[in-house]
């Protein structure tokens, strides 16, 4: 189990709406990075595993992963949940879900407001909703079971998104702040991905932050994205988490920041992973900007 001294030099405000993490930078747990962690106890709030690459009973991964537990904070991050689809929540899923939770008792569980099943069929993908109201009634009751199962509060995270529906009867921010207001779940704040979402659909990514309940962001997600053009050659970019943060997100992230306080924050790094000095190096900056962080009168 945690204990004080594991903490390291946490933050005097350690709690955040719907999560227990310390308002300090993380990092997202790798294999490649187990031993190295484990040898230099690097100096940083939390870690943050996918749920899905531990939902086995044992293995080298639940080894590691139980000794840094016993070190630092724990995030909890889902991403097969399909919390968006026509079809009922995958039951056996959902109970490895509990399982896991019971076992690590992570300070922060999340999933994405996406879908990634229809049916039998499980697409590795998070793919955009419609923002209606049958839509909304629907996310409500998956996360209504979620949070009743689990017996643990969830953050949803804002996605990325490359197209919208033409039949959706209301923006992404109102669609969010609905579902936190009938659920009370709270919110993970992806701000790469508003950025990601509003340069693709040709929005203001900070009014979009400014719509959506802040009051409820547990956790902030920071991370790089690649850039193509569309068929019309516009600017696209793409939600691929394999390049160090943007210098426009870091930007962004500091608006957040006026409008929010230190809040928890997550570097994601899942592709062209770099040396663990890297990431640690950009779990500081964070880290710094966390420390100065001011709430606006």
């Amino acid at each position: 189990m945690m204990t004080t001294s594991s903490l390291h030099s946490v933050h005097p405000h350690t709690q955040a709406p719907a999560s227990g993490l310390p308002r300090r930078a993380g990092l997202g747990l790798k294999t490649e990075h187990f031993r190295e962690v484990l040898g230099t106890r690097p100096d940083l709030g939390f870690f943050e595993v996918h749920a899905e690459n531990y939902m086995v009973a044992g293995g080298p991964f639940h080894h590691f992963l139980g000794l840094i537990r016993e070190q630092y904070p724990l995030s909890l991050h889902g991403v097969g949940l399909s919390i968006g689809a026509e079809s009922p929540l995958d039951c056996e899923h959902l109970a490895r879900l509990a399982r896991l939770i019971e076992r690590y008792q992570p300070q922060s569980f999340s999933e994405h407001l996406a879908w990634s099943s229809h049916g039998p069929v499980f697409l590795n993908d998070l793919l955009p909703l419609a923002y209606d109201s049958r839509t909304l009634n629907r996310v409500c009751e998956h996360i209504d079971q979620v949070q009743n199962t689990l017996k643990h509060p969830m953050l949803l995270e804002n996605p990325a998104t490359y197209l919208e529906f033409k039949c959706s009867s209301m923006d992404e921010a109102t669609f969010i702040r609905e579902v936190i207001l009938r659920t009370g779940c709270g919110l993970l704040l992806d701000v790469n991905n508003v950025y990601v979402s509003c340069i693709n659909h040709q929005r203001d990514p900070l009014a979009y932050i400014d719509a959506l309940p802040l009051h409820a962001v547990g956790e902030i997600h920071l991370a790089g994205f690649a850039e193509d053009t569309d068929s019309l050659g516009d600017r696209l970019l793409i939600d691929d988490h394999g390049a160090p943060v943007d210098n426009a997100v870091w930007a962004l992230y500091l608006r957040v920041l006026e409008r929010t306080g230190p809040i928890a924050t997550l570097i994601e790094r899942d592709n062209h992973l770099p040396a663990f000095s890297v990431l640690y190096a950009e779990a500081c900056q964070a880290d710094e900007l966390l420390r100065c962080a001011q709430v606006r009168p």
